[in-house]
Order: structure tokens, then sequence, then C-alpha cells
């Protein structure tokens, strides 16, 4: 799916050297938020691939985390962004994570690549059943409420959570009119439609997806 120049997709094998590249930014500037989830840099870049569409099919899940899509940004042929779409949520995320998380690589901000990710991603999100999404954002992240809410999203209202250093704002994003422009699936990381539901919880919260919905991460 293409918008502003931005194509949002899964991740290829031939895109070894952009994701590469957009990870080392990310972890330099940004920490401690991931572009990458168990990724190692060094490790064979097909069998991540191979992984990645393994997780979008529920299987080889590592423990405590839920069926999830994770898909790339790409602008002019390099790799700007990612977005991971979580197909469940289980207690973490309804309460704290959401069902879309989203980062740019520092050097491509503020042209709104984030918005149109986001806004790609809708259809994705109603395609699995998800009729409403689930996305938050820390409470003093300006630019990621209004990325948000310009792609829709419905402000619930403040997390109160003693053990977060900042509080997350939740936001409600209908994917229901979304629908008839979800992309094509990319080979092997096509997923079934999947209905909203509740996995098992990971004890140490550890999980797959981003644990939060916050541009810029």
């Amino acid at each position: 799916m293409k918008g502003i120049g931005l194509e949002l997709r899964p991740l290829r094998v031939e895109d070894e050297r952009s994701f590469k590249r957009a990870v080392k930014e990310f972890a330099d500037q940004t920490s401690p938020w991931q572009f990458a989830f168990h990724f190692d840099p060094s490790g064979d870049f097909s069998g991540y691939v191979r992984k990645l569409n393994a997780w979008s099919r529920g299987s080889e899940l590592p423990e405590g985390s839920v069926p999830n899509s994770y898909y790339v940004g790409v602008v002019n042929a390099a790799i700007i962004g990612r977005v991971s779409i979580r197909h469940e949520l289980n207690e973490f995320l309804s309460r704290i994570g959401g069902h879309i998380g989203y980062g740019v690589i520092p050097s491509e901000r503020r042209r709104g690549y984030a918005t149109e990710m986001l806004r790609q991603a809708l259809p994705i999100c109603a395609t699995l059943g998800i009729r409403t999404a689930l996305v938050t954002c820390d409470a003093d992240n300006i630019e990621s409420r209004r990325v948000i809410e310009k792609c829709g999203g419905r402000f619930e209202g403040l997390t109160d959570y003693p053990d977060l250093e900042v509080q997350k704002r939740r936001y409600w994003i209908s994917t229901e009119q979304s629908v008839a422009t979800a992309p094509a699936q990319d080979g092997p990381n096509q997923t079934p439609s999947r209905t909203l539901g509740n996995a098992t919880p990971s004890s140490g919260g550890a999980h797959v997806a981003p644990l939060s919905g916050t541009a810029g991460r």
C-alpha cells in the first residue's frame, strides 16, 4: 500500500542492508525503543524474515507474545520506519501497549511518515477482525498525540499505573472505513482473518511487538 511516496509492506530478504541501517540508527538515537524485535544483526537475515512470517501466523511465538505482523515503511527503496500490529490483546497490551506500534528513524521524522504508516495500518487491522484499534502514546509525546488524532483516534483517557514513569494516553481508532483499501499481503507473511481475543499474558511483560504506540520510539 502506498501514500505520499511511502509503501507499507512486509519485510523482504532483499531489504537486509537497508533494514540493518535503520535498526542501527534507531538504536543509536532512540534507546530504549526498538526498531526490530528478537533481531540479531550477525544472524541469518533470511531466517529472521521467516521468523516474522511465522509470528504473523501465530507460530513459533516467544513466550508471552501474541500473533503479530511486522511491516516496514519504504520510501525511495529505503526503509524509514516500521509498524507492528498485534492481532490480539493480552493483559499488558490491553492496559498499555495497544494493537499498533510504530516508529520512524530519526533522520526521516517530521515528514508525515508516522501518520501515513498508521493510516495504512488501519485497513490491515480491519482484515484481521480488529474493528477498533487501541493505540497509545506517552502522555508528554505531543507529536505522537497529533499522529494518532490525525488518523481518527478518539481519546479515552490517561492511564494511572504506579509502575509507569510516564503515563499513557489511550486512543481508539475505527478501522471499518478503511477495510476496502487494505493492501495485498506479500508472500508467506499473508495472514488469515482473525477475531480480536485475549492471549495469556507473560509475567515478565516480554512481547514480540513494541511496548508502546508512540512515534519515534
